[in-house]
């Protein structure tokens, strides 16, 4: 599959969320399997570039390519300059952000909003390929199947963003009234990659190996894109991966490996955030990792108590070595025990 001038090692990737998808993540997942990954949301809001949140979402440093980057807003010069403005911090594929249901983005008629209000929509659109298009850099757009039940426009919008110029288009099965309840719906997916001549990528509950092989084959759609069910289980690209290639289920991974890989992500967190922030930011990620283990309960409590990085770890290691006590692999987790969506947790700009 390609996109652009960039070869994509695979058709499995990782949704942007924002709060979550930091680089750290997003390198732990490409080495677990990931073809593809899209960073966190950055604002369009030229007077938030300088901030320490902005600079931290545009930090690229060591991420093997293609790096793309999300963009949010609601204005189209503004959004044209913030494309522009991560371009040039090593963005490689901008992507436009008109999926995201969270009530702070989209009062301000950024993120899914945007889907009632077309001309606007287009207005980024075309702005935002005109830029990047001077720079030879991809643009792509993620929405959901549209503002409510009554106005799913998504295939509408993916046309008319097709002949803008936009390259790959991701659509969430879901209208932005549902936010993340009931179940994504996949007919709507399926519609829009029948309408258009460029790659359409599924989003939305796609949590088991088995899951990702039902919705490709529902929507003929060229990729999967995976999002909470990453959240503390980042092999789940490489399971998806050997169960489409073989069709059987590949062993969930050596509790201690994924100690290691735990700790190195932790590592790489504290580098990218200072030690008060990068503690207390870790929490969310050890909680997921350990939400299904035995004695998981229990310890994300203790976790919530150790205030440096040393301790944080150190601690993340005791336990560990004890589960390794009882048992060699990682219990699979069911689709229920997947990390909720929350927007204390998944933060947005």
């Amino acid at each position: 599959m390609f996109l652009g001038p960039f070869a994509l090692a695979n058709s499995l990737f990782v949704a942007p969320m924002a709060g979550v998808t930091d680089r750290p993540f997003r390198q732990l997942c490409k080495r677990l399997g990931a073809g593809y990954a899209v960073s966190e949301m950055v604002t369009s809001r030229p007077e938030l570039w300088n901030t320490l949140k902005t600079s931290r979402r545009a930090n690229h440093e060591g991420e093997p390519g293609p790096i793309a980057v999300q963009i949010a807003g609601t204005d189209a010069q503004m959004m044209a300059d913030a494309a522009a403005y991560n371009i040039d911090r090593g963005a490689q594929i901008i992507d436009i952000n008109m999926g995201c249901p969270a009530k702070k983005v989209c009062n301000k008629w950024a993120g899914s909003a945007l889907m009632q209000d077309e001309a606007l929509a287009m207005s980024i659109v075309e702005a935002v390929v005109k830029t990047c298009a001077a720079r030879n850099v991809p643009v792509t757009l993620k929405m959901r199947t549209g503002w409510c039940q009554s106005h799913k426009n998504a295939v509408v919008l993916a046309l008319r963003a097709q002949e803008a110029g936009v390259q790959m288009v991701t659509v969430h099965g879901r209208t932005r009234e549902q936010g993340y309840s009931g179940a994504a719906e996949y007919d709507t997916i399926a519609a829009v990659k029948a309408a258009l001549r460029i790659p359409v990528v599924a989003n939305g509950d796609i949590d088991t190996p088995e899951k990702a092989r039902d919705v490709l084959l529902a929507t003929g759609a060229d990729a999967v894109m995976v999002g909470r069910a990453a959240q503390g289980a980042p092999w789940i690209f490489r399971e998806i991966a050997h169960f489409l290639a073989h069709g059987t289920h590949l062993a969930p991974p050596l509790v201690a490996e994924v100690k290691h890989l735990l700790v190195e992500h932790l590592q790489d967190h504290y580098q990218l955030y200072d030690e008060y922030i990068g503690v207390r930011s870790a929490r969310k990620h050890i909680g997921w990792y350990v939400r299904a283990l035995p004695g998981g309960k229990a310890f994300r409590s203790q976790m919530n108590r150790i205030e440096d990085s040393v301790a944080q770890v150190r601690a993340v290691e005791l336990f560990m070595d004890g589960l390794a006590q009882t048992m060699d692999r990682i219990p699979e987790r069911s689709a229920a025990q997947h990390p909720e969506h929350n927007n204390t947790t998944l933060e947005t700009v």
